[in-house]
C-alpha cells in the first residue's frame, strides 16, 4: 500500500530522523511510539503529505485514500453535528446534487417521448446506480451509528457544533474519518477526549476495519488491544517490531541489552585504537600507521543507545496531617446548567484513605462533582468536608491558574519548600521539562505543557486528599508511569476522574459510574467495573428483547396458570440475579485480598474449600438463570 524509502527530515540543521525505510500493508495496525519530540507527529504529517521530507521517497497508488486525525483541528462553525459529519461524503453529496438537478429538469418537461428526455432518464438511472455502489442509501444510518458509538445521543444530532467543547468537536472529526472508508488511517492521540465506553467501541471498529491504521497514543491498553506491530522512533532511527506494545517492551529490552553490550565492546576497541594512535604518533617511523588508524576510527559508526530515565520511581506526593474518618459527605446534591440537569439528588460518602474512580460518558457530571467537592461551583443540596481535610486538586483547566510571567523553573521553586527544593529539576524532567526548557516563560507554553507543569507543581505541596480530573491527558507513557507510581505510594485519599483504563488499573478499589444524573457504586477496581458493565449490558439487551417480542403479541390471552407461572419465574429470576451479584462481589473481594497478601489469606483454615464453593455456587446460579430465562422466553412466544 505505502512504501517509505530513505526518508529524512531535519529542523534547524538537526536530523529528526534520517534514511528510514519501512512499508505499510493492508491489515497493519501500527503503534508509532517514541519520546516526546522524537518525531511521531511529524512522521504522520509526512505520511499524510501535509509536510514534505528533506529527502527520500514515498511510493503509493494514486487512488490511495489517507485519513489523518490531528491533535489540532480547524472547524467550520454554523453546521449541526449531522451536517458536519456528512462532510465526509463529498462524492455522495456531489451525486445527490447531480440527481436533484436531473430530477428538476425532468419535472419541468413534458416532452416525454423526446430523445433528450430519454437521455435524462438514462442519466438518472446511471447516477442512481453509482449512488448505490458508493453507499448513498446507507450513509445516513452509518453516520448515526458511528456518532452514537463515539458518545453522541440522537438529541445531539441537530445541535450546532458551536455549542460543543473542543473534545466533542474532535469526536466529530474522528467520526468523519471513520466514515470515509480510507485505505490508511493516521490517528494522533485519538483517545484523548473519549470516555471508556467510546474507547472500547473505537477499538472494535479499528480492529475490524479494512486497510491499515497507524496510531500515536499514550494509552497502553488501547495499543495492546488494536495493534499487531510497533514502530519506535529513537535517536533518528526506527525500530520495527511485529508485536503489540506490551510484547514490544519485552523485545525492546532484549535488543537494548544487546546494544549496550555492543556499545561497551565498541568503546573498548575505540579506546584501544586511541592508545595505539597516541603511541605511534610519538615515533616518526609509525606516523603512517597512526594516520591509518585515525582514518579507521573516523569511519566507525558509533553505536548509540537511548537512555532510560529511571528517576521516575523516586517521586512522591507529600502527605499532610491525618483527616477524620469521613472525608466527603454529600446528601441530595443536584446541579443544573440552565435547562441541562447534570446531577440529581445524589448521595456520596468518601472515607479516609479510599481510592475512588469517577467514570462515565462525557457530560454526565464527573468533573462537575469534583468541582463541587473542592468548592469551585455552586449547587443544591448539602456537602460537608471532614475534619482537617486538605485537598490538592488538578483540573482539566488547571493551566489557567499559572502565572504566565514566571518561568517554568520559577513556578516550581516558588511552590517548593526547603525539603523538596533540591528535587525541582528532577520532578520537571519526569514531566518532560529538560535542559533549557525549564527557562521558558509559562505564557509561551502550549496547553499540554501548562497542564504538565501544573501536575508537577502539585507534587511539591502536602495534601491528605488528591482529586485529579483527567491527569494523563498530554502525558507520554513514561510520564504516566511516573504519575501512577507516585499515586500508588500516596498514603492519603484519592479521587480520580479518568477514561484511561490502563492508568486506573491497580490505583483504585472503588468505582462510581455517572449516568442519567445519578451515580452507581461498584465495589472493585476498574476491571471489575468493566466486567459488571458487560454483564449488565447483556442483561439489558435480553430484557429489551423480551419486551419487544412480547409487544406484538399483546393481544394473546394467557391462562390463569400461565400468568401464575410467569410471575413465579420472574420472581425466581430476580432472586437469582440478586444472589449472583452478591457472590460476584464476594469473589472479587477475595481476589483483591489475594493480590495484596496471598500467603496470609490462603493460610486461613478452610480458605480454599470456601473459595471453591463460592465459585461453584456462582456457576450453578448462572446455569439456573439461563434455564429460567429460556422458560420465560417460551411462555412469551
Amino acid at each position: 500500500m505505502l512504501n517509505i524509502h530513505n526518508l529524512s527530515i531535519s529542523f534547524q540543521g538537526e536530523y529528526l530522523f534520517e534514511d528510514i525505510t519501512f512499508k505499510l500493508g493492508n491489515g497493519d495496525r501500527v503503534g508509532l511510539i517514541g519520546k516526546n519530540g522524537a518525531g511521531k507527529s511529524t512522521m504522520l504529517k509526512i505520511l499524510s503529505k501535509e509536510i514534505e521530507p528533506d529527502s527520500g521517497q514515498i511510493a503509493a497508488d494514486k487512488a490511495l485514500k489517507i485519513g489523518f486525525l490531528k491533535q489540532d483541528i480547524d472547524f467550520t462553525y454554523g453546521r449541526t453535528v449531522l451536517e458536519e459529519a456528512y462532510q465526509a461524503f463529498t462524492e455522495i453529496k456531489a451525486l445527490e446534487a447531480q440527481m436533484e438537478d436531473v430530477n428538476t429538469q425532468m419535472a419541468e418537461r413534458t416532452d416525454y417521448e423526446s430523445e433528450s428526455y430519454h437521455q435524462l432518464m438514462i442519466d438518472i438511472n446511471d447516477l442512481q446506480h453509482q449512488y448505490e455502489i458508493i453507499g448513498g442509501y446507507n450513509y445516513q444510518g452509518n453516520t448515526e451509528k458511528i456518532l452514537q458509538g463515539l458518545g453522541f445521543k440522537r438529541e445531539d444530532f441537530n445541535n450546532l457544533t458551536d455549542t460543543f467543547s473542543g473534545g466533542w468537536r474532535m469526536r466529530i472529526e474522528l467520526a468523519k474519518l471513520l466514515l470515509q472508508n480510507n485505505d490508511i488511517l493516521l490517528l494522533d492521540e485519538p483517545t484523548n477526549h473519549l470516555d471508556i465506553e467510546s474507547i472500547i467501541w473505537l477499538e472494535g471498529f479499528l480492529k475490524n476495519c479494512s486497510g491499515a491504521v497507524v496510531i500515536v497514543s499514550h494509552d497502553k491498553m488501547f495499543l495492546d488491544n488494536i495493534t499487531n506491530r510497533t514502530i519506535e522512533i529513537s535517536l533518528g532511527r526506527i525500530y520495527d517490531y511485529p508485536k503489540p506494545y506490551s510484547k514490544y517492551l519485552v523485545l525492546r529490552e532484549e535488543i537494548r541489552e544487546q546494544q549496550l553490550a555492543s556499545q561497551k565492546n565498541q568503546q573498548k576497541q575505540i579506546e584501544h585504537t586511541e592508545k595505539l594512535i597516541e603511541k605511534f604518533r610519538a615515533k616518526a617511523s609509525k606516523a603512517t600507521m597512526a594516520q591509518s588508524l585515525i582514518k579507521k576510527l573516523d569511519k566507525i559508526e558509533r553505536i548509540e543507545v537511548e537512555e532510560d530515565d529511571n528517576s521516575v520511581m523516586t517521586l512522591n506526593f507529600p502527605v499532610s496531617i491525618t483527616p477524620g474518618k469521613v472525608v466527603v459527605e454529600a446528601e441530595n446534591i443536584s446541579k443544573s446548567y440552565g435547562d441541562n440537569q447534570v446531577l440529581k439528588a445524589l448521595d456520596l460518602l468518601i472515607e479516609r484513605d479510599s481510592k475512588t474512580a469517577f467514570v462515565g460518558q462525557n457530560g454526565q457530571g464527573k468533573s462537575t462533582l469534583a468541582k463541587i467537592i473542592v468548592g469551585e461551583i455552586k449547587y443544591d443540596g448539602h456537602l460537608k468536608l471532614g475534619h482537617n481535610v486538605q485537598i490538592g486538586y488538578f483540573a482539566q483547566n488547571q493551566a489557567e491558574y499559572l502565572d504566565g510571567n514566571k518561568t517554568v523553573l520559577d513556578t516550581m521553586i516558588d511552590a517548593a519548600n526547603e525539603t523538596n527544593r533540591s528535587k525541582v529539576r528532577d520532578i520537571l524532567g519526569s514531566f518532560l521539562f529538560r535542559g533549557d526548557e525549564v527557562e521558558k516563560y509559562v505564557k509561551v507554553l502550549s496547553g499540554g505543557e501548562r497542564n504538565r507543569l501544573a501536575l508537577a507543581k502539585l507534587m511539591l505541596q502536602p495534601f491528605n486528599v488528591l482529586i485529579m480530573d483527567e491527569p494523563t491527558n498530554h502525558l507520554d507513557i513514561k510520564s504516566k508511569n511516573v504519575l501512577k507510581e507516585a499515586l500508588k505510594r500516596f498514603e492519603g485519599t484519592l479521587i480520580l476522574v479518568s477514561h484511561d483504563r490502563d492508568f486506573l488499573q491497580g490505583l483504585t478499589s472503588l468505582v462510581y459510574e455517572f449516568k442519567d444524573h445519578k451515580i452507581k457504586e461498584y465495589l472493585g477496581d476498574i476491571d471489575y467495573y468493566l466486567e459488571q458493565r458487560q454483564v449488565e449490558n447483556l442483561r439489558e439487551v435480553e430484557k429489551r428483547t423480551i419486551v419487544v417480542e412480547d409487544t406484538p403479541k399483546a393481544h394473546k390471552q394467557r391462562s390463569y396458570e400461565e400468568q401464575k407461572k410467569l410471575k413465579s419465574l420472574n420472581n425466581k429470576l430476580s432472586n437469582i440475579e440478586s444472589k449472583i451479584g452478591e457472590l460476584e462481589k464476594a469473589i472479587k473481594v477475595i481476589d483483591l485480598e489475594l493480590e495484596i497478601n496471598y500467603h496470609e489469606v490462603t493460610s486461613k483454615p478452610g480458605f480454599f474449600d470456601d473459595y471453591q464453593k463460592k465459585k461453584a455456587d456462582l456457576e450453578r446460579l448462572m446455569e439456573q438463570w439461563e434455564e429460567i430465562q429460556m422458560k420465560i422466553e417460551q411462555l412469551n412466544e
